[in-house]
């Protein structure tokens, strides 16, 4: 069982999630977590050292979310090629849905590139995870016969991990879907290239 400081700090960082998600790191204030979370600023240094600390830890919490969300979608398929092309989808609907704030990847890594070597460690790590899931659902689709040897796993994932990211930047920032869908639509047809048919 999590101790009552282990819950507060919890606490402290689920409440905190979406407004740094949304917000960014620079532009969310203590005062800001202070008015989310109904505590003090003595409360929030009673448990942090920092904001930084705040945001490294929001962060962690944001992207194991993200990542239950994702493992419980692609175990509702059965084949290799379904769960792949169901990973697109998710990104897709983190788009339409646009009520967390996004990608905390794009998020967070944009602010941290050059001023949080921390920070930017963990995005880098998160970025190295996604692919290497995408990486693996390809692998796993060539042993299983369901995908071409053409396919190249560490290349596929790649771009689409950087098409799906740059989707989502300019949805956010145009706050038009329309490009995203079609990024969306290009991979699927990559997807389905190097699918091997069971008919």
């Amino acid at each position: 069982m999590m101790t009552k400081g282990e819950k507060t700090r919890q606490f402290i960082i689920e409440q905190s999630a979406i407004l740094l998600n949304k917000q960014g790191m620079a532009g969310t204030a203590i005062s800001d977590i202070m008015e989310v979370t109904k505590m003090a600023k003595g409360g929030i240094y009673g448990n942090f050292a920092n904001k930084e600390e705040i945001c490294r830890e929001v962060f962690d919490y944001l992207m194991s979310q993200m990542s239950a969300r994702i493992e419980a979608r692609l175990a509702q398929e059965n084949t290799w090629r379904e769960k792949l092309l169901a990973l697109v989808d998710f990104y897709y609907d983190l788009v339409l849905a646009n009520n967390n704030g996004g990608c905390p990847m794009l998020n967070f890594g944009t602010e941290a590139d050059d001023t949080d070597l921390a920070m930017k460690s963990k995005v880098a790590a998160g970025i190295k995870s996604t692919q290497a899931r995408i990486e693996k659902l390809v692998t796993n689709g060539i042993k299983a016969g369901e995908f071409s040897h053409n396919a190249h796993p560490a290349e596929f994932a790649l771009k689409m991990f950087t098409m799906m990211e740059g989707g989502i930047l300019v949805a956010k920032v145009t706050d038009n879907t329309s490009q995203m869908k079609t990024i969306c639509g290009i991979l699927k047809q990559e997807i389905e290239s190097f699918s091997i048919s069971r008919t």
